[in-house]
């Protein structure tokens, strides 16, 4: 059964109240172990858990808003962006002068600053000064391929950029020229993934860099996801700022870095880029305001874990736990080709692997991935489900099935290997899930690009799609059992109308 929600109108002792969180996370999906095959990167070594923990608490009380206050948050900074500096190529003197940068307290904070960034410094430029002299409302374009991650959709919205999604291949690769063509004064920033996440190939960050150094046009490299592992992963090209024409680049700690949730790294190519992240405030009745993040007050407990594994670990301690990830993607990669009706997207490099089905063989042997993925839970095992896309230029991106590879998964590969082969077995041949229904129904209410249905609508459709349990508080809580609907429903509405929907869903978790 689903936990119950309760407020006590009086306090509990303690010894209750950790009972009470114990039972609660016994609802949880599994942190550990190698079952999840998203969302949680275990390193598989209890004593980096351990000794996170020892540091977070060490550095509970901190705050980091202010670490001139604290100067053990200043040390612990330093010492991490120096780390990453020297992992990504940025140890020695460049072109555009040092590599500097902040802790921030995730993959989406560091990405929306990397827009902020480039948009600031776009409006100072002489290209930007010179559209917005004749067009002062003009918006600065960001250029990006389709895969890139969500947190720039954000980036674009909250900074108020136009986002220009650059159309990928249908193994979700993106050719360089199909970027840089993109490029042009009125863009202030142009991003590249290494890799991207939904399909786990590397962008071509050598062409698109080069042509943005050329225009004088700030290049982010999105390594949110790879920052910690493509470093050590064989076979990649020269992806960070060892390339020139690389501004800035996003690196997660709490990822591939094995520190809890959230602490990332951003860092930039030169002071002047790296100042231009701040927001700082002199002129108001309370004490100066200087903030490197989005946010103010901030814990440190995440900072002070971070550090402590990189000190543990250092460089051979990644390398060595990276070497064991590549051992699990081969592994995994060899299966799949052995399971008949489904393959791997793209020309995988990296940790990350997308399944699709096989669309050479006849229908009545392919495997559909959301099907797959919902089998596999069966088999206590959690892959993630992931849409399929229709680009602008009419070439869909197949929907697929993520797996996200950390060291822990090599204790298992076996057996998540002969997992996928019962659930490929289980449902191959079988159609995906049929939403046309609910899908017509919206057509027929009038919901489009435009109009979007409200919270009561919403709830009523994703219940008639079968997206959603009949009650909140049943058995399953108020997410699906099942999200091949769900995903399946996505694909065929508009945009706007399958955010609303799914905006309702996970709305609805929290409520009472």
């Amino acid at each position: 059964m689903s936990p119950n929600t309760s407020v006590p109108v009086h306090g509990n002792p303690p010894a209750e109240v950790l009972e009470r969180l114990r039972e609660l996370r016994t609802f949880d999906a599994p942190t550990h172990g190698g079952r999840v095959l998203s969302y949680v990167y275990d390193s598989g070594r209890p004593e980096l858990d351990r000794l996170a923990s020892e540091a977070a608490e060490l550095s509970r009380p901190l705050n980091g808003l202010d670490p001139t206050a604290f100067p053990s948050i200043a040390v612990m900074e330093r010492d991490l962006v120096g780390f990453v500096r020297k992992a990504l190529g940025g140890d020695r003197r460049r072109l555009g002068g040092r590599i500097v940068g902040s802790v921030t307290s995730g993959g989406t904070e560091s990405c929306l600053l990397a827009v902020k960034t480039a948009r600031d410094l776009w409006r100072k430029s002489a290209a930007g000064r010179a559209i917005l002299a004749t067009n002062p409302s003009a918006k600065p374009r960001l250029v990006a391929p389709m895969t890139v991650h969500s947190a720039f959709h954000k980036g674009a919205r909250i900074f108020d950029l136009e986002l220009d999604l650059v159309p990928c291949e249908p193994d979700g690769t993106v050719q360089g020229q199909h970027v840089t063509r993109r490029l042009g004064d009125d863009v202030a920033l142009v991003v590249v993934s290494a890799p991207a996440y939904p399909v786990g190939s590397m962008d071509p960050v050598g062409e698109v860099s080069r042509a943005a150094l050329a225009l004088g046009i700030s290049c982010h490299v999105d390594a949110c996801f790879g920052g910690l592992v493509m470093p050590w992963w064989p076979g990649a090209a020269e992806w960070d700022f060892r390339l020139p024409g690389v501004t800035s680049i996003s690196a997660d700690l709490h990822k591939f870095g094995y520190a809890p949730k959230g602490v990332s790294v951003l860092l930039h190519r030169g002071r002047v880029r790296h100042r231009a992240q701040f927001f700082a405030l002199a002129k108001w009745p309370g004490y100066p305001i200087v903030n490197p993040t989005l946010l103010g007050s901030k814990s440190a407990s995440p900072l002070a874990a971070a550090w402590a594994i990189v000190q543990r670990l250092g460089a051979e301690g990644y390398q060595e736990l990276t070497a064991s990830c590549v051992r699990s993607v081969r592994a995994i990669t060899e299966e799949v080709d052995r399971i008949r009706g489904l393959r791997v997207l793209g020309p995988q490099l990296g940790p990350a692997i997308a399944l699709v089905a096989d669309e050479t063989v006849p229908a009545e042997q392919r495997v559909d991935p959301h099907l797959l993925a919902d089998e596999i839970t069966k088999l206590g095992f959690t892959i993630q489900h992931q849409p399929g896309v229709q680009q602008a230029n009419g070439v869909r991106l197949p929907h697929s099935a993520h797996l996200t590879i950390t060291p822990v998964t090599e204790r298992s590969v076996r057996e998540l290997s002969a997992a996928l082969h019962r659930a490929a077995d289980a449902v191959r041949g079988k159609p995906r899930a049929s939403v046309a229904f609910a899908a017509t129904m919206l057509r027929a209410l009038g919901y489009d690009e435009t109009r979007v249905p409200t919270p009561a609508a919403a709830w009523a459709i994703l219940r008639v799609a079968g997206a959603a349990p009949k009650r909140p508080s049943s058995s399953s809580g108020v997410m699906p059992s099942r999200m091949a609907p769900l995903m399946a429903l996505v694909e065929q509405i508009p945009g706007p109308v399958a955010e609303a929907l799914l905006t309702e869903l996970l709305a609805r978790v929290s409520e009472r």
